[in-house]
């Protein structure tokens, strides 16, 4: 096992210094010079040959790659002479759009990002899996045809039409709850909840519909072999039969998908925030982009792939633990 985790190791720091290098060069091979884009209307010649020069734009693009690298290890100094300012480990860059770090920018959105895929994660997968068993258990039967149908109807229905809905009704129309104004959970509890129960259920409601759908699949599939016949010969409690030898035999394509959708939120619900108000890593990527602020660009997209690279890695240790068949290859 150890030897298997060290391989995918390397293979992930491998991977995450590939995107870095493709990420720092995508940015900074647009037909637009970065240096003008740092002081908007008032822009002179002298003022952006000076910015060039306090962001590091005027030294070859490898020792900027460089600088950029190191700067998340050890942090870095940005100008030169008198004209210097600090950026702190782990820097990833300076927003002058924004007057700020980058790195402080995406400190101050990441947690609520988390908090939102975090919960709704939680939601559908109890659902998803739950309800997906259940239909397994009644195939053919009227409880499997109104699970599915539900299914599909979640499943069909976009998490912009989900969210509006229910935020008009719950909200609006109904105000069971008050508005989204977001706050952090050890400031106010009761309000954190308030605000993050419609995005958690916006997202759930899509992610359970998949979930229910797959699980249901891969029940019926490993239910039928000879090795659950076999088991329920030998008179074993059905739910043992479900639980520990169907369930488990089907549980790989279900932790994929749920570490890689786990991951793609991580990396910004950008429209279920943009819904309900929620300064996440998604707005805040957005924001940059229609502001074209290349730092804040290229640190959102490090930050949501790295998310990604390294979901797959859990993904790999939780194969390996589920089949031990996977730490032979």
């Amino acid at each position: 096992m150890f030897p298997y985790i060290i391989r995918r190791l390397g293979l992930m720091v491998v991977m995450l210094t590939l995107l870095s290098i493709v990420t720092f060069l995508l940015f900074n091979a647009v037909p637009t010079d970065p240096a003008m884009l740092t002081c908007g209307k008032s822009c002179t010649p002298e003022l952006v040959a000076a910015n060039r020069i306090r962001l590091g734009l005027d030294q070859p693009l490898y020792v900027q790659y460089i600088d950029w690298i190191k700067a998340i290890f050890v942090g870095r100094t940005y100008g030169s002479g008198t004209q210097t300012f600090p950026c702190n480990a782990p820097c990833l860059g300076y927003s002058f759009r924004n007057g700020e770090e980058v790195t402080v920018m995406i400190k101050a959105a990441l947690p609520i990002t988390i908090y939102l895929a975090l919960g709704a994660f939680v939601l559908w997968m109890v659902f998803g899996i739950l309800s997906g068993i259940y239909a397994a258990k009644h195939h053919t039967e009227w409880q499997d045809r109104v699970i599915m149908g539900v299914a599909l109807v979640g499943y069909s229905l976009p998490v912009f039409f989900i969210g509006l809905v229910l935020l008009i009704f719950v909200v609006v129309r109904l105000h069971l709850l008050p508005y989204p104004d977001y706050v952090a959970p050890q400031t106010n509890p009761v309000q954190f909840l308030q605000t993050m129960i419609l995005p958690w259920i916006s997202l759930a409601i899509l992610y359970a519909a998949y979930y229910t759908r797959l699980t249901r699949s891969q029940m019926l599939e490993t239910l039928s072999e000879d090795y659950i016949r076999t088991a329920r010969a030998k008179g074993l409690p059905e739910s043992v039969v479900v639980r520990k030898h169907g369930f488990r035999a089907g549980l790989t394509p279900i932790v994929t998908s749920a570490g890689l959708d786990l991951a793609g939120l991580l990396g910004g619900a950008v429209i279920t925030e943009y819904i309900f108000s929620l300064p996440g890593l998604g707005r805040l990527s957005i924001g940059a982009v229609t502001e074209y602020d290349l730092p804040t660009i290229t640190a959102t997209v490090l930050v949501a792939a790295t998310f990604v690279i390294v979901a797959n890695l859990i993904v790999d240790m939780l194969y390996a633990a589920i089949d031990p068949r996977v730490r032979l290859s």
